[in-house]
């Protein structure tokens, strides 16, 4: 292969610094947190810049700023990046917002305009699934602090079976607590979105109480993020099960690697699992790694190709399932299935 390759940007996400949170909606998946040596960066950084012209790093994959210098941090990304800087979105750590009254400033200065908080019913099984005592409350505190300096909270709420009834009393909550007026006194939006999320990782293993479709809770229907488009098991089996096509991951201009802590690659496809593991940097020969990395060939996406979308329905699908799903998540919930029986 050309020492150079032409017409890709690489983005690099790497796990440094670890989560404080072990949240069971994880797509990823839970791994141990481990801090990376600090020249790890550099390193990571050095192993690609041979061949791709333009590298964004960023140096978390779960929690952003789980760190204590993570103002010097993003000063050391933005360094290390070459060709296409980083970027915020909407991240922040709610654990460190509480926890550091001058991060939300350091915040505000690096552009964060809103700020996503993630809740699972109310303050019990928030904690639950979050896996950690005091998340709720941490959750609502840092709401008030990013009105108070201007940063719109986005509150996001996963639903299932067990939990539904909880996700209804979230409304009530954010009128008890005049979320939608307070922000707008600041000129910013409070928004609130509810949905089921994908089905790898961590959410996979709570597929057994997903959301039936027709128990969605009609008062939440109209924060349900995309519901227009979700159908339910039973509905995408009767759709698809006779696809001839297979569940095919492709990066097109970007490639996305996640990076573990102990420097194993995966692309940002779906969880990080040994089946969907690219190499690891430190083990691996480094021209095997960035061939496999630009040709995809991987183990995962090899025996993806060998099913079709119409095999897998007819092998892993349940027929008689309400479980509700868009069809990007169900398919990547069949071919999970798949890979890891194989």
């Amino acid at each position: 292969m050309d020492k150079m390759v032409q017409g890709k940007n690489l983005i690099l996400v790497v796990d440094m610094y670890g989560c404080p949170n072990r949240c069971r909606h994880c797509w990823l998946g839970h791994m141990p947190n481990r801090k990376m040596e600090d020249s790890a960066d550099e390193w990571i950084f050095n192993y690609f810049k041979p061949y791709f012209e333009n590298i964004t790093y960023y140096s978390w994959l779960r929690e952003p700023d789980f760190c204590d210098d993570y103002r010097e941090r993003w000063t050391k990304d933005i360094q290390l990046s070459r060709g296409i800087m980083p970027q915020r979105f909407e991240l922040g750590s709610f654990w460190r917002i509480v926890r550091d009254r001058s991060y939300v400033k350091f915040l505000k200065e690096v552009g964060v305009k809103r700020v996503q908080l993630t809740f699972f019913g109310l303050e019990e099984t928030t904690d639950r699934y979050v896996g950690r005592k005091g998340a709720f409350k941490e959750l609502l505190q840092a709401t008030y602090i990013l009105i108070k300096n201007e940063i719109a909270p986005r509150w996001q709420a996963f639903i299932n079976e067990g939990n539904k009834e909880e996700i209804v009393q979230l409304l009530p909550l954010i009128e008890e607590l005049n979320l939608y007026d307070r922000c707008a006194e600041f000129g910013v939006p409070f928004s609130f979105f509810v949905h089921a999320g994908s089905c790898d990782g961590e959410n996979r293993k709570l597929y057994g109480i997903r959301i039936n479709k027709q128990d969605i809770p009609k008062a939440i229907i109209p924060y349900f993020l995309h519901y227009d488009k979700v159908k339910t098991e039973r509905e995408w089996c009767e759709l698809l099960k006779e696809e001839p096509k297979s569940v095919m991951y492709h990066n097109e201009k970007d490639i996305v690697l996640n990076i573990s802590n102990c420097f194993d690659v995966y692309f940002n496809f779906t969880h990080m699992t040994p089946n969907w593991k690219i190499g690891n940097l430190k083990e691996d020969k480094r021209e095997e790694l960035i061939r496999r990395i630009i040709d995809e060939d991987t183990q995962a996406l090899k025996l993806a190709g060998k099913i079709s979308i119409g095999e897998l329905v007819r092998k892993y699908g349940d027929f008689q399932s309400d479980k509700a799903f868009e069809v990007g998540d169900y398919k990547s919930y069949l071919l999970n299935r798949y890979i890891d029986g194989q």
